[in-house]
């Protein structure tokens, strides 16, 4: 586990602008030694953020995703201005479902201070999270727990979240297709995420800005099935153009929004 330097945020950058970046340029670029840059290069490897080359490293081939937290350390600021412009969307004294994903997560943290909350879950890390708050109730449901982030997924998994109805759910997804489809990359995830969305009455999808650029291989639903989207940016034309065709409430979560009153 490791937190991204600012140098290999700029990394990341350059790779999603070019496809691929080469150490001897990174090094004049930033200027470092090329041992530098590619104990930089090794670390992203690592974190399934890059994928190596000859003299280089490019973007990931989309088929399997990152580790646990190297997302965690992506967009991080971002993630927490969206978990709590979600968290504002969610009255107290309601029932909802937080599936697994790293922005899911700063939902839940910004939801501790919420009242008679009913959360029920498929994230170990959401209910750790909101255990200390003796003002909302838990439901971690079964099934086989992933080593690698804490998701929880499976049959059982499926079968405990179809038990419910609840008012809200708030949905995290790897990747965001032009043409709507919300993606990701574990078809026992995606199983318990199609099931979260037809067992709640409100769909709140939270996703950061990085998720238009990245692509995974299994498709969950499309983004006209759900109620609010909650970004930190503003989506590319044609996700607009969905949004406002399907009624999906767009909301921006932005230093400027969370300073206003």
């Amino acid at each position: 586990m490791f937190a991204l330097s600012p140098r290999q945020q700029q990394i990341l950058i350059l790779a999603r602008q070019t496809g691929a970046v080469g150490v001897d340029e990174l090094a004049e670029r930033f200027e470092v030694t090329p041992q530098t840059i590619r104990k930089d290069l090794n670390e992203l490897c690592d974190g399934r953020l890059l994928s190596r080359t000859h003299g280089g490293a490019m973007l990931s081939s989309g088929v399997e995703n990152m580790a646990y937290e190297a997302r965690r350390q992506i967009a991080s600021l971002e993630k927490a201005m969206i978990g709590r412009r979600a968290a504002q969307l969610i009255p107290n004294n309601s029932s909802l479902f937080i599936n697994i994903g790293t922005t899911t997560e700063e939902v839940a943290r910004a939801l501790i201070h919420h009242e008679g909350l009913l959360v029920i879950t498929n994230n170990i890390h959401v209910a750790q999270t909101l255990l200390p708050s003796p003002r909302i109730e838990v439901i971690i449901v079964g099934g086989s727990i992933r080593h690698s982030d804490g998701g929880i997924v499976g049959e059982s998994t499926v079968d405990t979240i179809r038990q419910f109805k609840v008012d809200h759910a708030v949905m995290g997804v790897s990747a965001i297709d032009e043409d709507g489809s919300l993606l990701d990359f574990d078809v026992r995830e995606v199983r318990a995420a199609q099931a979260i969305m037809e067992n709640a009455r409100n769909v709140i999808l939270v996703a950061d800005a990085t998720k238009f650029t990245r692509s995974a291989p299994v498709r969950i639903g499309h983004m006209s099935m759900t109620n609010a989207f909650v970004t930190d940016r503003e989506p590319p034309d044609p996700i607009m153009e969905i949004c406002r065709s399907k009624g999906v409430n767009l909301e921006l979560a932005t230093e400027k929004t969370e300073a206003s009153p």
